[in-house]
């Protein structure tokens, strides 16, 4: 059931919501979309509907003890963003893929960048995922990462979906076929891997299918999100594709090719965080990568390009930008929609301390908000080893938030969201809902929410 959470009263009282919902709302889309936000206390999910999607398959998923152990993976309920928010994000989004092709922008990313990310393999690389907040100023930009997770479990939340009321039902997307277009793209990544080959003249046309995929990671049943591994693999599967969930541990390289178990893998999904495989036990599957003995997807190169926190520094350059040839319209669009973002050096300490309180510090090569800090949360003994180098700081930008009832008692979120791209195009839209500095996955009522776009067009018959 959907109801209207009364502001004055933020401590649960709730009222139904009114069907003529546009007579209450904002004029303004954005407003609109943070006023339900504020407001709407929908629970959307059909859990039955969930369980359903989560053990589509051969079953190796079960249910019960992916939310026993996990039992915030999954918010009960949606996030609303207007419809002019999901365009700015894509044009952001648009605007960064012009920019990173760029010939200056490589050779300034990857002058600091490890050695292997000079590698150039063919595979363009999966799942990057855009996070935003919605600030004051609309979507900023806080990171981009090169091995999101999480885009199976969203589209299997998306099908579990329900419209609570009359004016929900209208915001409810259609349904999509993402799994299929997930398969998709890893299939893209073989083909344009195939087509490299044929063009350097190291095998003909057509010569071999993608045959058997490894899902790698670390330790991967210890993993949070282990349980996608095993979806990933059912959903491989069921399009013909053997695959196998593996440590890196079990790769071997004879220099030809890399087997897992004794059997021939043609691509490895990477969820390892190892962004330069730099480690002992990945020493395997580094020798067949560079010797694009094996596709691997995402790789090394495109975490350079894409994911390092100092790559945000050159984007949020504007002067500079216009000095290697991006147009003016990109770059006004990405110093709107990229918060102001420094590298810490040593020699600046004193005065990223003393302002500390306007930044939110990350480490250059970071993932998943791992020491990662508020400066006004900060300690004096963590500053000290952020001086050191490695971080960078960015200007802080206040998450919105979602205000939820958990157990019949109003509490706040805050919120990001995620856009999963492959090649420049925006797949699916995901939003988490957390408590506390990063997301974390911990809050009770929080986790991975829908997203639900607000058009004024369809709740009032026009703009108001």
């Amino acid at each position: 059931m959907s109801t209207l959470i009364d502001s004055a009263a933020r401590g649960g009282v709730a009222k139904p919501l009114p069907a003529a919902l546009a007579d209450l709302m904002p004029a303004d889309c954005a407003a609109a979309a943070e006023w339900l936000n504020r407001g709407c206390a929908c629970v959307s999910v059909d859990h039955q509907s969930l369980k359903l999607a989560l053990e589509e398959g051969q079953g190796c998923v079960s249910h019960a003890e992916l939310l026993a152990t996990r039992p915030h993976l999954f918010s009960d309920s949606v996030v609303f963003v207007s419809e002019a928010h999901l365009l700015r994000m894509a044009e952001t989004i648009a605007a960064l893929e012009r920019v990173l092709p760029l010939s200056a922008y490589r050779e300034r990313v990857l002058a600091y960048a490890p050695a292997i990310a000079r590698h150039s393999p063919a595979a363009a690389g999966v799942f990057l995922g855009y996070d935003f907040h919605l600030g004051p100023q609309g979507p900023q930009l806080i990171e981009i990462n090169s091995n999101a997770g999480g885009a199976l479990l969203n589209a299997r939340l998306l099908r579990a979906q329900r419209a609570c009321c009359a004016p929900v039902a209208k915001m409810m997307p259609a349904p999509r076929a993402l799994e299929a277009a997930f398969v998709r793209m890893f299939r893209e990544e073989w083909r344009l891997a195939q087509l490299a080959r044929v063009a350097q003249g190291q095998s003909e046309a057509g010569e071999r299918p993608l045959m058997r995929i490894a899902i790698v990671d670390t330790r991967p049943s210890e993993q949070y999100l282990a349980p996608e591994f095993e979806l990933f693999r059912e959903l491989f599967e069921a399009h013909g594709l053997a695959t196998m969930v593996a440590d890196p541990d079990e790769l071997a390289f004879d220099g030809q090719r890399l087997t897992c178990r004794g059997a021939r893998i043609d691509l490895v999904y990477n969820r390892l965080t190892d962004f330069a495989l730099a480690e002992p036990q990945h020493a395997a599957l580094r020798a067949a990568y560079l010797a694009d003995a094996v596709v691997l997807t995402p790789h090394p190169q495109m975490h350079a390009l894409y994911a390092d926190k100092r790559n945000l520094v050159a984007l949020g350059d504007e002067q500079w930008l216009a000095q290697i040839g991006v147009g003016e319209h990109d770059r006004q669009l990405l110093a709107s929609n990229i918060p102001r973002t420094e590298e810490v050096l040593p020699a600046d300490a004193d005065a990223f301390w003393s302002s500390r309180k306007q930044w939110f510090f990350k480490p250059a090569a970071g993932f998943g908000s791992k020491a990662a800090y508020r400066g006004d949360k900060i300690t004096r003994r963590v500053f000290a080893e952020i001086a050191r180098g490695g971080y960078v700081a960015q200007a802080l930008v206040a998450p919105s938030e979602r205000h939820l009832l958990v157990d019949g008692v109003g509490q706040d979120f805050k919120l990001d969201l995620r856009n999963y791209v492959y090649r420049g195009e925006v797949q699916l839209l995901s939003a988490r809902l957390y408590r506390g500095q990063t997301t974390n996955f911990r809050t009770p009522g929080g986790g991975f929410a829908a997203v639900l776009p607000v058009s004024c067009q369809e709740l009032s018959g026009g703009c108001r």
